[in-house]
């Protein structure tokens, strides 16, 4: 009577350990599966940031050096101009950025391939250069969007944006009548070339600024408020109190993380209303 008691309860022990080893099994196999798909969405995640590529290109003969980064085929394209630092790792980081939200990007170089002045003067000297030619800004603009295009990006329903002196291409891009769906500035030159207009402008505006910026006052923005009005342009204009010139550029003194996320937000919300 005790050994079959014993037996019984051997087979009720064996049969609980079974089911628990069972149990163990398929539960270590969930686990396997997710962390295989974790590894996969993290491998194929790496490759996309990995597609950026520098792009040699001409305009009028000189050379240059971009940035292109596209997620798929048919992505709608931002056409990103730099500061007067020339392209940078900074519009690198910020191109690979709006890669990551399904964005082409093209980061154009305005100043020749491998000029990225580091000192002052030479900062001046190259975007004074510009300033005093409006043609050739508008040449190498346009130069910039027929290399993208060389790529494969979708320029149908396209947003030029830019930094600083990049701020000021992007409206002297405006001003050309070329047709984007938005014009972008962060912390841009706002002033108004003498004998230029809005009258040709297309597309939507979109001009973000510090209200501590001593380089662009706000007199420049008020201005730019008052000759965007009268063309009767779609326009959005905010300011950010506190925020120096240059308050978006990362690890400066002029950062402001508070006005650089909130610009950043704004941005991606107009970015996906006007290329939609």
């Amino acid at each position: 009577m005790k050994i079959a008691l014993d037996s019984k309860a051997q087979r009720i022990t064996l049969s609980y350990l079974s089911s628990k080893e069972t149990f163990l099994i398929e539960h270590g196999r969930i686990i396997m599966k997710t962390l295989l798909i974790a590894l996969l969405s993290f491998i194929l995640s790496a490759t996309a940031m990995a597609d950026g590529k520098n792009i040699n290109y001409t305009v009028n003969g000189k050379s240059y050096q971009g940035y292109y980064v596209s997620p798929s085929a048919g992505a709608p394209l931002v056409l990103l101009i730099h500061d007067w630092d020339g392209l940078t790792d900074y519009e690198i980081k910020r191109a690979n950025m709006l890669a990551d939200m399904g964005y082409s990007v093209f980061a154009a170089d305005l100043f020749g391939a491998g000029v990225r002045p580091t000192q002052i003067e030479d900062k001046r000297q190259h975007t004074g250069e510009l300033y005093k030619d409006r043609g050739k800004m508008r040449n190498l603009l346009t130069g910039a969007l027929d290399t993208a295009k060389a790529q494969g990006a979708k320029t149908s329903n396209a947003v030029v944006m830019g930094y600083c002196f990049g701020g000021a291409a992007v409206l002297e891009m405006a001003r050309s009548g070329i047709n984007m769906k938005g014009f972008v500035t962060f912390h841009g030159g706002l002033a108004t070339p003498e004998g230029q207009n809005y009258s040709k402008a297309k597309g939507k505006f979109l001009i973000m600024h510090g209200s501590a910026d001593t380089a662009i006052p706000l007199t420049q923005f008020a201005s730019l408020a008052t000759e965007l009005e009268a063309s009767g342009v779609q326009h959005e204009m905010i300011t950010y109190s506190g925020a120096p010139h240059a308050f978006t550029v990362f690890d400066q003194e002029s950062y402001r993380q508070d006005a650089d996320k909130k610009s950043w937000q704004r941005f991606t919300e107009f970015l996906s209303d006007v290329t939609q």
